[in-house]
């Protein structure tokens, strides 16, 4: 359908015809096909901060002092300077105050948010889909080589203190405050943190515990659970009072044994328990392998079913998994490193080794991926970064894994190749040009699970309204 260029023949147009149902949205958008900026004003006397992002509807934009321990908040005048031209040369003729930054934004409030040696990570800032919460986090400096107790992952880094700030957008007030000490928490472009709706999930890398919080309506981030050792809250209560529990000395004796007969366990644990998520995944992988091998006596005589073991038999493991292509004992030494909500019940988890997590080549390394049901403490999914399986579901169904918050609509607008000719035309060439399939899918891969507010909704990203090839230049 034919669409004019004249803004006021569209905005009669607009008054005149009532678009389809379900799409008054989509056509208030092309609105921006009308409204691009053709031109840059440079040297503009700007403030010397760390210019991070704008809010979602452009209300806020967020910047960081160079020392990086104080948080500005700025709001856009909008329409600042008119002109009525079509030639560029004759920008020149703008007014001296296009060129001070002041003359396009207010400086709302300036808040002080780190303390002491703590430093304001510059990479990170999450805030509510209404705007009226932000999510700010403060940090002491790495640690590379210290030692790990407590149960902590050889090989992660440590921070000292590491904090999270809840502020209210509105007026800078500080209203909450969360602190993980001698931890680490991945914080370049929100990899650690992920918000759905007023869930927070934040992952321990260290530590391996995911912690799951609560943005309350009146400013306070509430713990709702921490999976990790434990799935569900009296989990450790029953491990306490159980028959079968096993007493520090106990422990202490079939590590010592186990060492002394060649076996190897994870490094982040100090007992002889799995961990709650990585025995609930070996109890689905485990019973996928059952329902799908047509001989049962090779599974019939493992210790793994032995009421009197309060561990799995490695050794068993290992001589089963050779009967199969992926080695699952594999997946007791991965580490959960980043995690994402793919609705309010369900987790996606990533799980790669320390060498695949510090090296920068990550999608050379064997990762898998797991769906997490917080409701039930059961694992649903289970796949390996370069099966076929998961490629498919994220190529057919890129959307659902975006996790838009149920009361977003502009979230929707993303262009991805399960809902864009135009991408997937993108990514049709994409495998085309790939010398191998496998190595492919790891590459595509490699993206998920999606940093939590790492993908702008703007109309100017929009596949269905703008769309350009970087290669072709424009001639002179």
């Amino acid at each position: 359908m034919y669409r004019s260029n004249n803004v006021a023949a569209r905005i009669f147009d607009r008054q005149i015809v009532t678009p389809p149902p379900g799409t008054s949205f989509h056509c208030v958008r092309r609105f921006y096909e009308n409204i691009v900026p053709n031109h840059t004003v440079y040297d503009v006397e700007c403030p010397d901060h760390s210019f991070r992002k704008f809010t979602v509807d452009g209300e806020y934009l967020i910047t960081f002092s160079r020392n990086h321990r104080d948080l500005n908040v700025y709001r856009p005048k909008w329409l600042s300077f008119s002109y009525k031209g079509d030639e560029i040369d004759t920008f020149l003729d703008f007014p001296s105050n296009a060129q001070k930054f002041e003359s396009f934004f207010n400086l709302i409030y300036s808040v002080s948010l780190a303390s002491c040696n703590e430093l304001i990570c510059k990479d990170f800032f999450i805030y509510m889909e209404s705007n009226r919460f932000g999510l700010f986090a403060t940090s002491t400096a790495q640690i590379q080589d210290a030692p790990a107790v407590g149960g902590a992952v050889p090989g992660i880094p440590s921070i000292e203190k590491i904090t999270f700030h809840l502020l209210r957008l509105e007026d800078g007030e500080i209203l909450d405050a969360k602190v993980f000490v001698n931890d680490f928490v991945n914080l370049a472009h929100n990899t650690g943190v992920f918000l759905y709706d007023d869930l927070l999930a934040i992952v321990s890398v260290r530590y391996q515990i995911i912690h799951i919080l609560q943005i309350r309506d009146s400013g306070h981030l509430v713990d709702v659970r921490a999976l990790g050792a434990f799935c569900r809250e009296d989990d450790e209560l029953f491990l306490h009072s159980s028959t079968q529990y096993v007493g520090v000395a106990e422990r202490s004796r079939l590590l010592a044994s186990d060492v002394e007969n060649g076996y190897h366990h994870s490094p982040s644990n100090d007992n002889s328990f799995l961990n709650g998520l990585k025995q609930r995944l070996l109890s689905f992988i485990f019973g996928r392998i059952w329902n799908e091998e047509t001989d049962h006596r090779l599974v019939g005589y493992m210790q793994l079913l032995n009421p009197k073991s309060s561990v799995f038999d490695e050794e068993f493991l290992l001589s089963f998994s050779r009967l199969h292509r992926l080695d699952y004992l594999e997946v007791v030494y991965r580490t959960p490193d980043q995690v994402q909500f793919l609705d309010r019940q369900h987790l996606l988890l990533k799980l790669g080794s320390v060498d695949g997590w510090v090296s920068r080549m990550a999608d050379h390394h064997r990762a898998f991926f797991a769906v997490y049901d917080m409701e039930t403490t059961e694992i649903v999914a289970f796949f390996q970064n370069s099966t076929d399986d998961i490629y498919v579901l994220f190529e057919r169904f890129c959307n659902h894994f975006h996790a838009a918050s149920r009361n977003s609509l502009c979230l929707n607008f993303i262009s991805s190749h399960s809902n864009n000719i135009h991408a997937q035309e993108q990514l049709r060439s994409l495998k085309n040009k790939a010398v191998s399939y496998s190595q492919f899918v790891k590459k595509m891969l490699v993206s998920l699970p999606f940093n939590c507010q790492s993908q702008s909704p703007s109309p100017y990203f929009d596949l269905s309204l703008f769309r350009y090839d970087e290669k072709v230049q424009k001639e002179g």
